[in-house]
């Protein structure tokens, strides 16, 4: 997966996100912090406050008449709500008041209150935790702090015991922290915004920088492909620099290959030409022996004719209408190298083929004390009979002569995937190692006395069926074998 370039750019995106996420995670960690330390620090603030009412409070007490409170109670509370006030006009957000056990709130004040009208009843949904905490700092005779924790604030009530001519006071405060307000809360958000708009600004560019480089290596691509590898395209420009270096470097190549080519197929011509040039030399010259020494033997019966008797003329006369038939089958067999006749295939049993194409060689193969034997491994095969016996004649015929005498020359027909395969073979040296190369153009051999126009002859009958004649590369002391395929004709 990271072995491409848009693996990496997605483990690059989710070493981003997982760098992001522990960043995120450890600012919530550090905001926490913070929201346990103003929680403490509101409920030291707190503690303070009931002891400014406390201090507040005794003063009071000792200007209070020993009269029983009850008598004057209404100045009494609008006395008490005014050393609440003083006590926490310089403390935000903390109300409280002044607490008697079984009688319940004497005084309360908020003078802080965000409102605009200054509150000054005690909030009923708290007054049973307000209750709880003044009695627990009556029975514990000192300062008594309950906390009370939810999602979304945490609730600090703060209780001491107020000692003086009336017994079951207590003084009490009360005090919320919103851990979700304040500028912590709005350092927290704003860091997460950050960090989250930064991540998905970088998964927007890295996807459309995989999706930008993956077009442009698509595009690439499928101009390369469009195209033969000897002619490559002119990319264009993708506006990537790594890219780019790419294609400048590919359009280069696509131009030293297009020289290349030109200079190849120039010197392919030219090695052409030389080669057609060298096979006309090697035609020209081996017509040209062909028939040189018929003229020059039929110019000198001619001669001798002239100034001889009437006996030697005739003698000589035969002896050029033998040349000139020497000529003529000379040239017919040059023909049919040259010249194709129309294959007419038809059903052939290879056995009595093969029997026929052995028979016409006997007296041949007797008289170099030879033993011709065939041996047809398949039933049948469909091919022309006339020109396939051609070409195993001359195959035969060849071996013959090249076979050490009381040796073997076998032929043999047998089917493979290829087609129908016909192997000649004779424990002779086969042709010299620098005929081989041109072993099947006119006019080439490699022994005294041959016109080189035999195997030719094979080589275009084979091609004529679509098939193929080769000299097997021999193993030491082997002989040598020729084959001829025909391949099966389609149906």
């Amino acid at each position: 997966m990271f072995r491409s370039m848009r693996g990496r750019l997605v483990l690059l995106l989710l070493l981003l996100v997982a760098a992001t996420a522990s960043a995120g995670a450890l600012m919530v960690a550090l905001f926490r912090q913070s929201a346990s330390a103003r929680a403490a620090q509101a409920q030291a603030e707190s503690g303070r406050a009931c002891d400014a009412i406390a201090e507040g409070y005794a003063v009071f007490a000792a200007k209070l008449p020993m009269a029983p409170l009850e008598s004057s109670e209404a100045s009494a509370r609008l006395r008490l709500a005014e050393v609440i006030r003083q006590a926490l006009r310089d403390r935000p957000a903390i109300e409280g008041g002044i607490w008697r056990e079984g009688k319940g709130s004497l005084a309360y004040a908020y003078p802080t209150y965000p409102g605009e009208r200054p509150k000054t009843d005690v909030p009923e949904a708290e007054l049973p935790r307000i209750e709880a905490v003044n009695h627990a700092s009556l029975e514990a005779d000192r300062q008594v702090v309950q906390r009370y924790a939810t999602p979304s604030q945490t609730l600090l009530l703060t209780a001491s015991p107020l000692p003086g001519p009336i017994p079951g006071l207590t003084a009490w405060t009360m005090t919320r922290v919103l851990p979700f307000a304040g500028r912590s809360y709005r350092l927290l958000t704003a860091g997460l915004s950050i960090l989250f708009a930064t991540v998905l600004a970088a998964a927007v560019l890295l996807s459309h920088f995989t999706l930008s480089w993956s077009r442009h290596v698509r595009r690439i691509e499928s101009a390369l492909q469009a195209h033969d590898i000897t002619d490559l395209p002119t990319l264009a420009a993708t506006g990537e620099r790594e890219l780019d270096r790419i294609v400048s470097a590919l359009n280069d190549a696509g131009s030293r290959l297009s020289e290349a080519r030109k200079r190849a197929d120039h010197l392919s011509r030219q090695v052409a030409a030389a080669e057609r040039l060298a096979a006309i030399g090697r035609v020209s010259a081996g017509i040209a022996h062909e028939i040189r020494n018929p003229i020059a033997a039929m110019q000198l019966k001619a001669e001798n004719a002239l100034s001889g008797d009437g006996p030697s003329k005739d003698g000589a006369l035969r002896m050029i209408l033998g040349q000139i038939d020497r000529l003529d089958a000379l040239l017919r067999r040059l023909l049919s190298v040259t010249e194709r006749e129309k294959l007419r295939c038809e059903a052939v049993r290879l056995e009595p083929f093969l029997s026929s194409c052995v028979a016409t060689l006997t007296d041949l193969a007797k008289a170099k004390n030879l033993t011709l034997v065939h041996r047809a491994d398949a039933q049948g095969g469909c091919f022309d009979p006339e020109q396939v016996r051609r070409a195993v004649d001359n195959l035969l015929r060849n071996a013959i002569e090249a076979a050490p005498e009381g040796t073997e020359v076998s032929i043999r027909a047998r089917k493979t995937l290829e087609g129908l395969v016909f192997l000649v073979h004779d424990s002779g040296n086969g042709p010299p190692a620098h005929v081989r190369e041109h072993l099947f153009e006119p006019f080439v051999t490699g022994r005294p006395g041959g016109t080189g126009l035999g195997l030719s002859i094979v080589r275009e009958i084979a091609s004529a069926h679509g098939g193929s004649v080769r000299l097997l590369e021999p193993e030491r002391g082997a002989g040598t074998t020729f084959e001829m395929v025909l391949p099966w004709p389609r149906s």
